[in-house]
């Protein structure tokens, strides 16, 4: 199916989103998210930030496969 460049950006923006709100939940019911960043540890940081990462790779990865079908 063809997808123009604004179709592409949306669904790289809602997937960043959906997957910053995804991580970002995880880390905090798995008590590795604080409220405050300046209180995490050096480790904390790195899993929330991977959480991130993963979790928009993920969401954007499948609405480009929703789309797609």
């Amino acid at each position: 199916m063809y997808a123009n460049t604004f179709e592409i950006l949306m669904m790289v923006a809602l997937g960043a989103l959906a997957g910053t709100g995804i991580g970002l939940l995880i880390g905090f019911v798995a008590k590795k998210q604080k409220n405050e960043w300046f209180v995490m540890s050096r480790k904390e940081h790195t899993i929330t930030i991977v959480l991130v990462i993963v979790f928009c790779a993920i969401c954007i990865a499948g609405l480009g496969y929703y789309y797609l079908i």
